[in-house]
């Protein structure tokens, strides 16, 4: 077994060098499907971030009638934060709120003066509400509508936000879907090529395949050599990708932080090399190995 073994992959490697520039072609080809994968990885990172960064901007706040004790806001903070949907609850007191509104118009001789003839703090408390997706927001303003927290409640600003809220709502799931989308489509397309450009191989050593057959070979002999070349294909395109993306992700990188902020994509391409060099690895042997079993399927038949 390990003589056989030995034997398909020396003729493996040996018909790598020999269809030389079929070979090199196969490998380019691999090259930029894997490309395209890797950048529908980093289009992944760059849309889940671009709608944190939104989600994070939009909230619900619910404001509390000038009677409510804070105890009574702190309790309904308590259970707000007890719900799956959301993610965090920010109170904000009366008095808070009007030392953040005295902050806001402090350059506002009028308002300024206004408030300072004030006896009383007009200004009620207040939570800030976020919530883990966008869609749970609807179900946080009916959770509020219920009588035990409704009569402490003077409003909530959810029906303002629903629009943006909806809006938010449908990118985030429509960049999903049409992440999925694309990279279903642009993984069957890159397989196809590389099974087409694979194909060609093998068909222009067809006469050494059909001279294998008549002397004896088995199936597993004649196939496990292109198998080889397929697994070396993959190897050397995955590998060259890696090599390609790095700078191109680098550069691009300042520019896509300049449009939101936070991201750093070339620090998560480098945290995250080993992983994403071996999903192109991955990638690139299942595309070499699949496409030369396939192509090598006919000759096997005749």
């Amino acid at each position: 077994m390990f003589t056989v073994l030995s034997r398909i992959t020396h003729f493996g490697f040996k018909n790598f060098w020999r269809h030389g520039w079929l070979s090199a072609a196969t490998v380019a080809i691999m090259i930029l499907a894997l490309l395209v994968f890797v950048g529908l990885i980093i289009f992944g990172v760059v849309a889940d971030h671009a709608a944190s960064s939104i989600q994070d901007k939009i909230d619900i706040s619910v404001y509390f009638k000038t009677t409510t004790s804070e105890d009574q806001v702190l309790n309904v903070k308590q259970s707000l934060e007890n719900l799956s949907e959301v993610k965090s609850v920010e109170y904000i007191s009366s008095d808070q709120a009007l030392s953040i509104f005295k902050e806001a118009h402090k350059d506002d001789a009028t308002i300024s003066q206004g408030i300072n003839e004030l006896n009383s703090n007009p200004l009620e408390a207040s939570l800030n509400i976020k919530a883990q997706q966008p869609d749970q927001y609807a179900d946080i303003a009916n959770y509020l509508d219920a009588p035990n927290l409704s009569q402490y409640i003077d409003s909530v600003s959810y029906a303002k936000n629903q629009v943006v809220i909806d809006r938010l709502t449908a990118i985030v799931k429509g960049v999903n879907r049409g992440g999925w989308v694309l990279t279903i489509v642009l993984a069957l397309v890159a397989g196809l090529v590389v099974f087409n450009t694979i194909r060609l191989a093998i068909y222009s050593g067809r006469e050494e395949i059909g001279v294998m057959r008549v002397v004896g070979a088995s199936n597993s002999f004649v196939r496990g050599p292109l198998v080889v070349e397929g697994i070396i294909s993959g190897i050397l395109a995955a590998v060259l990708s890696m090599i390609i993306a790095a700078p191109i992700i680098y550069f691009v990188s300042p520019y896509l932080k300049v449009f939101i902020p936070g991201l750093d994509v070339f620090q998560y391409f480098y945290e995250n090399l080993g992983k994403l060099f071996l999903y192109q690895l991955i990638f690139g042997v299942g595309i070499g190995t699949l496409s030369s079993l396939v192509a090598v399927r006919r000759y096997l038949k005749n």
